[in-house]
């Protein structure tokens, strides 16, 4: 059975205990928490990604630096496709600081496999927005997914049929925490309330 993904609170119950129960109880959340968002269950939105021979390293697939591209790659995206980010300096009223970042490697992949990124939003704050990300390799069969220029432009929700065709469990999965500023004083600016309901679309259910 897939992991049940939930947030927990540990508040007086953490503090009532030993220290070392106390760390041994949040390694085993952490853990959990982990696992679950290695499933693509947790994850709303998916965009496939075209690996390219430069991704590759002399070891003979995507260097371990890349998949935070794939990442950058997927949460754009959606920001601008999705969210009415607007990108250009001149009529931006916010920009997107990306202040952390974190990234697990499970198993590799290599050019020219196609796998597909997903996106989750953990929390929206009044200028910041927590992401989780993964990664999930097609799966190895003779039938290669099939992926148009619809699939690149718009990307795909949880439950699209093309799903099928890919790994559940990821084989890269990460977070990141973006802050939004404005573009001159580079203070933290409030989220407007469309780019916010955006994001609301896909809050994680490890997290409610």
């Amino acid at each position: 059975n897939r992991p049940l993904c939930l947030s927990w609170s540990f508040g007086l119950r953490s503090r009532m205990l030993p220290r070392n129960v106390h760390s041994l109880g949040t390694s085993s959340m952490n853990q959990r928490v982990e696992d679950c968002h290695r499933h693509d269950e947790a994850y709303g939105y998916f965009l496939p990604i075209q690996t390219r021979w430069q991704d590759n390293d002399q070891y003979g697939h995507v260097n371990n630096a890349v998949y935070y591209s794939y990442f950058d790659i997927i949460i754009s995206h959606y920001l601008i496709r999705y969210c009415g980010l607007r990108t250009s300096l001149l009529t931006s009223p916010m920009v997107g600081f990306m202040v952390t970042n974190q990234c697990t490697s499970h198993k590799p992949i290599s050019f020219p496999q196609v796998p597909v990124a997903a996106l989750a939003v953990e929390k929206v704050g009044h200028s910041s927005v927590y992401y989780h990300l993964a990664l999930f390799p097609p799966k190895a069969t003779k039938e290669l997914p099939s992926v148009n220029h619809w699939d690149l432009r718009d990307g795909f929700f949880s439950g699209h049929p093309k799903l099928v065709h890919f790994d559940s469990l990821a084989c890269t999965n990460g977070s990141s925490v973006h802050v939004f500023v404005n573009p001159a004083p580079r203070k933290p600016t409030d989220l407007p309330e469309d780019f916010r309901r955006g994001l609301l679309r896909l809050v994680s259910p490890a997290s409610v």
